[in-house]
């Protein structure tokens, strides 16, 4: 699950990710593949959409033979041997949260019935379109524990590196930017060698639900259930989680 997150949110995402690494270097494969395809370009020197993917790989600690197959798949995928499409799903779930659903799939009409299933067992339902995208807004976002140095000093390098906005969030500092910013500011973090837990381009709520203990079990129920979909790329929400 990915979006405006807590700390503690992230630190769960992460360790949900460990403890199912085959599925999740499988889905980075497939994203690999389509960045490539899309791009038209198999270099990460020339193709942006990669240079993001294999960022997540390395954070992932993805093996380089894994990737170096899902390349090969991208020139397959030309070849009209393989076709990945990108859909997303906008969804309500329960106590009307919003969430957002990315997939990439081979086969429409299967994913389609599957995330159906999987809303009709989890309390969710699809929602019109634009109904739920409106609630978003794609930013690059990179975060920082905390003690790395001092908040004044991490907000300079922030702004020095070109960030919208820096937050800090108890332990953590969330550096916010404009995805086309995204590359430039990564790099000069890099740079200065300053570790980053978290370094992405995704959606995050303009607005957030707050929810109750009992909702936030449900959602939190519906997302895994997603999440464990084979197709489903990233899911985003809009809900405060407790």
């Amino acid at each position: 699950m990915a979006g405006h997150s807590k700390w503690a949110q992230i630190k769960r995402a992460k360790g949900a990710n460990d403890a199912k690494r085959g599925q999740l270097f499988s889905k980075l494969a497939k994203e690999v593949t389509i960045a490539a395809r899309i791009g038209n370009s198999d270099d990460p020197s020339l193709n942006a959409r990669l240079r993001m993917v294999l960022l997540k790989c390395k954070n992932a600690n993805m093996p380089n033979d894994i990737i170096q197959r899902a390349l090969k798949k991208a020139i397959a995928a030309e070849s009209g041997a393989i076709h990945y499409e990108e859909l997303p799903y906008e969804i309500f779930g329960p106590g009307g949260v919003a969430i957002f659903c990315e997939v990439q799939t081979d086969n429409r009409n299967r994913t389609a019935a599957e995330i159906r299933l999987i809303l009709n067992r989890n309390g969710g339902q699809m929602a019109t379109s634009g109904a739920v995208t409106r609630l978003f807004e794609r930013k690059g976002q990179i975060l920082i524990k905390a003690d790395v140095m001092s908040e004044e000093r991490m907000m300079e390098v922030a702004i020095e590196a070109g960030a919208q906005d820096m937050i800090r969030d108890d332990d953590v500092y969330e550096i916010i930017c404009d995805p086309s910013d995204f590359d430039a500011v990564h790099e000069k973090f890099e740079e200065l060698q300053i570790p980053m837990e978290v370094a992405h381009v995704t959606f995050l709520p303009n607005m957030q639900t707050e929810v109750d203990d009992e909702v936030t079990e449900a959602i939190q129920k519906l997302v895994d259930a997603l999440e464990e979909n084979e197709d489903v790329k990233d899911v985003y929400t809009t809900a405060q989680l407790s």
